[in-house]
């Protein structure tokens, strides 16, 4: 059925092309050379669809864009390398602005109307919590490269090639408390937020295992995320050495700030979250130097998969460098390539039914060694497992401890 329908829409669209050509005497080829394997929406019956939404404006919008691209660059990579023989992939991608309330559903709405076969998203986790059951309802296989909160993955057929929420926190604190990096603790989070506070409950109870202090615990809220002089004045006056902020770059760049004016330079320690600070339109990156933080990615790393993957990618978006986001994202397409391969799946096939396969598959003795992790797993509960990386900036970059 699925076949039938894109030779349908294969002869559709060649009937609007001629007509398109004979009314007005030539073409556009820029529209049609469009993304040339990655970018583009699905084009032959032999290709299998990837769809994805994320923040592509807004304040998140670095998360979302790292992704989109990173997914092309994946789809282009994979489509060039030859590796699913006669099957191509293809890309359709939606901005849902990280907003969960309205613009998720409908994007995650339009990329079913476009053909969507396998999703990979949504970027950031309220848009995820928002289509979780309405991916499951459908039977999509979702492979998210960054929605951590651990509801995200309560369906079976949804799966994280981040870490969970959880998983940060003890990871954090674990870090601090084995390298020694201090003892007393302050926190700093956002109690409005899924990502914020997960991180933050499995941090305080991992830093009481580890025998680590928190001598100040500062919450706001999403209503209340500019001022955040009386958090830092508390963590100051109770000889915090270390302020832990599992949050997001946005926020994070203010608190630096204050805390500059507040004349308090202690330790300051993160998360994924706190990757994209160095990019916040207005800051002062020179606040950021020494800001130590968990993620699965250095873009500064002497590996060759990563040297190839960060040239590759500064080459193809205007000499920038990929963030984690960017990462994950890469993995999860390509991940995704090994499973098609692995389980012989075709593009004719119904979503449901690679949807089936691909979620069996994964967490059957499934391995991938990508840009985030070597030896990945997944068990059929959705969650990865996989090493963090502990990172600094230094010099205005990324540098891995």
């Amino acid at each position: 059925m699925k076949m039938i329908k894109k030779m349908l829409a294969l002869s559709l669209s060649a009937v609007m092309a001629a007509t398109a050509l004979a009314s007005c005497g030539n073409s556009d080829s820029s529209k049609s050379d469009a993304g040339n394997n990655g970018g583009t929406e699905g084009d032959s019956a032999n290709t299998i669809v990837i769809g994805g939404s994320g923040p592509l404006t807004g304040s998140a919008a670095q998360y979302g864009v790292g992704v989109k691209n990173a997914v092309e660059l994946a789809v282009k990579d994979v489509n060039a390398s030859g590796e699913l023989g006669d099957v191509k992939l293809s890309v359709v991608f939606e901005d849902d602005e990280a907003d969960p309330a309205d613009k998720a559903v409908n994007a995650y709405n339009t990329l079913k109307d476009k053909g969507m076969d396998i999703m990979v998203g949504t970027v950031t986790t309220g848009s995820c919590l928002a289509v979780i059951d309405s991916t499951k309802a459908d039977n999509y296989f979702q492979l998210t490269p960054s929605a951590s909160a651990q509801d995200v993955i309560r369906n079976d057929n949804c799966f994280q090639v981040c870490f969970t929420d959880p998983n940060q926190g003890k990871a954090s604190a674990d870090y601090i408390a084995d390298n020694k990096v201090a003892s007393k603790i302050a926190i700093i989070y956002d109690s409005s937020d899924a990502y914020s506070s997960g991180i933050y409950n499995t941090f305080k109870s991992e830093a009481a295992d580890k025998g680590l202090e928190i001598v100040s615990e500062g919450a706001f809220t999403k209503d209340s995320k500019t001022d955040f002089s009386a958090q830092i004045s508390d963590a100051k006056n109770k000889g915090a050495e270390l302020v832990f902020l599992p949050i997001y770059y946005q926020e994070a760049s203010l608190i630096l700030s204050q805390a500059k004016s507040a004349e308090y330079s202690p330790i300051f320690f993160g998360c994924d979250g706190l990757d994209g600070i160095l990019s916040v339109e207005n800051f002062d990156t020179s606040l950021a130097e020494g800001v130590m933080l968990l993620t699965p990615f250095a873009a500064d790393a002497d590996d060759e998969a990563t040297k190839k993957f960060v040239a590759d990618y500064k080459a193809a978006y205007n000499n920038e460098t990929p963030n984690q986001f960017a990462a994950d994202a890469y993995d999860c397409v390509k991940i995704v390539a090994k499973l098609i391969k692995q389980e012989g799946i075709t593009a004719d096939m119904s979503a449901s039914d690679m949807c089936d396969k691909l979620k069996a598959a994964i967490s059957n003795g499934f391995s991938f060694d990508g840009l985030t992790g070597t030896g990945m797993t997944w068990t059929a509960d959705g969650a990865v497992s996989k090493n963090p990386k502990a990172v600094v900036i230094k010099n205005g970059s990324y540098s891995a401890l």
